[in-house]
């Protein structure tokens, strides 16, 4: 299954909703572009929201990855939400859930970036 993306805007922080694998190829490399995107848009503050990721392979995490360090860099937060188990489990045996801030619910997510966002607003 190919990757998709929605990207939707919560206050300051937006929101991208992944289905699909995060692949070698276009799909890793088209989410990298789309978090580029954001940050050259201003919107520093994002939230990947993998519940529907069925898998992501070692080229996938390595665009993750450099997706956190280009956010980072501009003074921005990245934080994943719902991974499933598998891909939960891969992060644990990689020490990836120590370089990620992952978080299980949505409007927790999104009031962890801070005092701007009032998660409340949207429940």
């Amino acid at each position: 299954m190919n990757m998709t993306t929605t990207t939707r805007q919560m206050g300051s922080v937006t929101i991208v909703d992944i289905s699909g694998r995060i692949i070698r190829g276009e799909e890793s490399s088209s989410l990298h572009d789309l978090v580029s995107d954001q940050l050259n848009k201003g919107h520093n503050w994002i939230l990947l929201n993998l519940a529907e990721v069925n898998r992501i392979d070692t080229a996938g995490w390595a665009h993750l990855i450099a997706s956190l360090t280009s956010v980072r860099k501009a003074h921005g937060e990245l934080k994943l939400l719902n991974p499933i188990k598998e891909v939960r489990s891969v992060m644990q045996l990689t020490k990836l859930l120590t370089v990620f801030d992952v978080r299980d619910e949505e409007a927790s997510a999104i009031k962890s970036f801070g005092g701007l966002v009032d998660a409340t607003a949207w429940l």
